[in-house]
């Protein structure tokens, strides 16, 4: 006789998905891509092309939504019906087919779960992401070019749409910076407990004495607006330089002066565009770049001056936020959140969503507890 009896642990994700449902509010789902279908239906749809593009965008993030959860939902349905052939077959093959679904399950369920913690008033949005490497050398340009291929096949894994804007290539190995564009649902609600300075720790392949190197890159993650912000940056606070944009090695990859480095003199912030075709706009997407930074700054300002009239002043997320350890103890361990994984070759090969699951629950707690 079969000795066969998830029952309870179904019940639990049914549970979970139900609170799920609640939050999403799948009715609230239907009616917004209805809407939305009905605005892109219209014969003049195309006659603004920008207009066009956020409207096709938003709906097809609402249809991949409403598909993940109604795909749970007919999966818990199909389990169920496999485990009761499974008891009434006395079928061992079954049963096994249930307990793999059910895991699969509990994953997507999770992943769910999490997401229904990003209520940001930004979370919803699509992420531009900078990586720019610091101190060590040429280690730190590798590393810098390590983090981008992470988090490209991070996107990868997920079919997640990206766009590169700015490459800064490094002299020796790697880069100086990147900048890149993920377009997907709650991207910058996701990737924004990626932001923060990440150290690595290895044998130098680049010197000859075989000594333990660290090195250093910054993540810096902001959403996309969907149009220019309102921050008034006067003419005479930026510095705006164009230059042909270049591949590894120098090699041009742009015949015309098109790329836009535009400094914003007050605070040091510089943005730089390449990827567009014309210089005029390049410089309007530095714009928007530089204006979303200036106002998450000013946001931040306002919010620490607050945290200090209160006399609360508490410590932020910190420089360092995670360690890779690729010599001795193979390692990558996050400071915030204590999730660590034993093989750092899944993780710079784009498995993070432990780290990004930990991340947002922990910033959760954080911000629940302020």
């Amino acid at each position: 006789m079969l000795e066969f009896d998830i029952s309870a642990d179904i019940q639990a994700l049914r549970s979970t998905f139900a609170d799920i449902q609640a939050v999403v509010d799948v009715e609230a789902l239907q009616a917004e891509i209805a809407r939305l279908s009905d605005e892109a239906g219209a014969p003049d749809l195309w006659d603004d092309v920008e207009k066009a593009q956020k409207v096709t965008s938003a709906l097809s993030h609402r249809q991949a939504e409403l598909k993940r959860v109604k795909d749970v939902e007919r999966r818990l349905d199909d389990l169920d019906v496999l485990v009761e052939l499974a008891l009434e077959m006395d079928d061992e093959e079954s049963a096994d087919e249930a307990r793999k679904e059910l895991a699969q399950l509990e994953d997507v369920i999770g992943q769910l779960e999490v997401q229904t913690l990003l209520d940001g008033e930004y979370d919803e949005r699509s992420a531009v992401v900078t990586i720019r490497s610091g101190a060590g050398g040429d280690d730190a340009t590798d590393f810098a070019d390590m983090l981008l291929r992470m988090y490209l096949r991070w996107a990868e894994r997920h079919k997640y749409p990206v766009k590169i804007m700015d490459t800064s290539y490094a002299e020796g190995a790697g880069i100086k910076s990147a900048t890149f564009q993920v377009d997907a649902p709650y991207a910058y609600g996701t990737l924004s407990v990626e932001a923060g300075t990440h150290r690595l720790a290895r044998i130098s392949p680049f010197g000859s004495a075989d000594k333990r190197q660290t090195s250093f890159a910054a993540v810096e993650v902001i959403p996309v607006m969907e149009e220019a912000v309102e921050v008034d940056v006067p003419e005479n606070d930026i510095r705006v330089d164009v230059f042909r944009s270049s591949g590894p090695g120098g090699q041009s990859v742009n015949t015309t002066d098109s790329a836009v480095r535009i400094t914003h003199l007050p605070t040091g912030i510089v943005v730089s565009m390449q990827n567009e075709k014309s210089q005029i706009q390049n410089r309007a997407a530095a714009m928007r770049v530089l204006q979303t930074r200036l106002m998450l700054l000013q946001r931040e300002e306002e919010a620490a001056k607050k945290k200090e009239l209160a006399g609360t002043i508490t410590a932020s997320w910190g420089d360092q936020m995670r360690s890779y350890f690729l010599y001795g103890q193979q390692l990558v361990k996050d400071l915030r959140t204590g999730h660590e994984v034993g093989n750092p070759a899944t993780v710079f090969d784009g498995d993070l969503d432990g780290f990004i699951a930990a991340g947002i629950r922990w910033r959760k707690r954080k911000d629940d507890d302020a």
